[in-house]
């Protein structure tokens, strides 16, 4: 009985998340393929096109939380691009005067986002700038 003294609930020992609808995981699988080929549809029109394939009528508010599932949205021209928030701190570039001449130099990190059959997972890699040599990467566990 060390949960109330802790002040944790006994049933979070018991919890198990439900996981994706394996259909979600279906539709997921075909929106990014969509985004892949199209990443200006916005919900609307990834809606209308997953419609079109002759599935099961789906509205507008279920694609738009598999968007948000997969983090990503449409790149449409946003006209308060160029408008950044005054109270945001502005760091500089410390390479914008750099010549990147040899390797070891400078290194740079990216995420890169992997569709799987069964859901996705996340590329994590460092690789030097000058030499495009890939240092390390990992698959995290998310």
């Amino acid at each position: 009985m060390q949960a109330p003294l802790l002040q944790v609930s006994r049933n979070k020992k018991y919890y198990q998340p439900k996981g994706e609808d394996p259909f979600n995981l279906y539709l997921m699988k075909l929106i990014d393929q969509q985004y892949q080929r199209t990443p200006f549809f916005g919900v609307p029109r990834m809606t209308d096109y997953l419609n079109s394939l002759g599935l099961r009528p789906l509205n507008e508010k279920r694609v738009s939380i598999l968007y948000k599932l997969l983090y990503i949205r449409s790149i449409d021209p946003n006209p308060y691009t160029s408008k950044s928030n005054p109270r945001h701190a502005k760091f500089p570039n410390l390479l914008s005067n750099l010549e990147v001449n040899s390797p070891k130099q400078v290194w740079v990190a990216d995420i890169t986002y992997v569709p799987l059959r069964h859901g996705y997972m996340y590329l994590f890699a460092i690789m030097d700038l000058f030499s495009r040599y890939i240092i390390a990467w990992d698959l995290p566990m998310l």
